[in-house]
């Protein structure tokens, strides 16, 4: 069923490939970018099995000579790799969509790319299942619990919650010590747990590190490995030149759900909204299926929250450059009018040319600058914006 699913970045990576002799999509591991990339086509290379490896030390000469598209997975496995792609494509610099490499860590922990690749190639990003790419009903309702990825439960019920702790524990165990993160599978299970109780709050390296017995700068390098493999994202504070102090560390958010909802112990959508903490799930589910939305269609924009010491605040704004958005999250079917009034004296501070307030709601009001809406019609917004 993946497979038949037509993923929204699709479209930018083809453009990127008439455009670039390389492209790197790059995501969490088991989002879907292997199943993707056959689909593009292409002859296709393991790069974490030694057989594999040789396999394309042999074929090499071969395959650069040739028309065909190389598929390389898990490119940072193989840093040997990225000298001979230099190579291959500073002979023939003016031959587009050669190489696609997939990788399950961010550039920034790839220093292979930025180094071998610098102008070389193009950085396209995926998402685990957006709620817009399903296309059943049930797997749109079961998104907001059991998370996108394919294998998660999303797709048919049954896996969840037990795949994502499975994934995580090898995460911590295996994939992530390799990457480099120099910390103790006990201790990056401990970190992971207490980033679910902290999500959606300010980040407070002191007193994460004081509850690990870890330093802040050291917790900060952790955090910084959680990041590059795309399980948290860290919004960071919009810095405004108003005459209010100003909220100035990141948020934190777990960046698909299910995995924070296995985490903090979920059976089930009934459980769900019986927490205290189920309005930051929310919030955290909305921004992220925002900004997955906007990435898979290659715009460019800056994401970030709002918050002034006296308690004005906005869960994101995003700042498209000819614009800026104001966007309050609520979880409600029925938001309030004052809902729609605080949000626009909080977006007044920030001169902010658009306000959405999103909700549950099935009575969407307002207009293209002022809107109350669901989800799925702040997606639709955001594909209207303008460049």
């Amino acid at each position: 069923m993946q497979g038949m699913i037509r993923r929204r970045v699709q479209k930018q990576i083809l453009e990127r490939l008439t455009a670039y002799p390389a492209v790197a999509l790059v995501g969490p591991r088991q989002c879907g970018k292997t199943t993707l990339a056959l689909t593009i086509g292409g002859a296709y290379f393991d790069l974490e099995q030694p057989a594999e490896r040789l396999r394309l030390d042999l074929a090499w000469d071969g395959l650069v000579a040739g028309k065909e598209r190389v598929i390389l997975d898990e490119a940072q496995s193989w840093p040997e790799v990225f000298p001979r792609l230099r190579g291959a494509v500073d002979q023939e610099r003016k031959r587009m969509g050669r190489f696609l490499l997939l990788g399950s860590v961010s550039p920034a922990l790839m220093r292979q790319v930025s180094e071998s690749l610098a102008g070389r190639l193009s950085l396209v990003e995926l998402t685990p299942f957006l709620q817009s790419e399903l296309t059943t009903k049930a797997s749109q309702e079961r998104h907001w619990l059991d998370g996108g990825y394919p294998d998660g439960g999303v797709l048919g019920p049954g896996p969840y919650p037990r795949w994502q702790l499975d994934y995580l524990a090898l995460l911590a165990q295996r994939d992530l010590p390799n990457w480099g993160l120099a910390a103790k599978p006990q201790t990056t299970d401990r970190l992971l747990r207490m980033l679910a109780a902290l999500h959606g709050q300010v980040w407070n390296a002191s007193q994460v590190g004081k509850s690990l017995g870890l330093s802040y700068h050291t917790v900060n390098g952790h955090l910084d490995y959680l990041v590059g493999a795309f399980l948290i994202r860290r919004l960071p504070a919009y810095q405004a030149n108003i005459r209010k102090r100003l909220v100035k560390s990141p948020k934190i958010y777990w960046r698909d759900s299910g995995l924070l909802h296995a985490l903090l112990n979920v059976p089930d959508q009934r459980a769900l909204l019986a927490q205290p903490w189920v309005g930051a799930s929310w919030e955290g589910y909305v921004i992220e299926q925002a900004l997955g939305e906007l990435s898979s269609q290659g715009r460019h924009f800056g994401a970030y929250y709002f918050r002034t010491s006296d308690q004005y605040e906005l869960d994101l704004v995003l700042d498209f450059g000819t614009e800026l958005w104001a966007v309050e999250v609520k979880l409600s079917a029925s938001p309030a009018p004052e809902d729609m009034a605080r949000l626009d004296n909080t977006a007044d501070l920030i001169k902010a040319s658009r306000r959405i307030l999103v909700s549950k709601t099935h009575r969407p009001s307002g207009d293209a600058r002022r809107l109350s809406c669901d989800l799925s019609g702040f997606i639709e917004a955001l594909g209207k914006v303008s460049s």
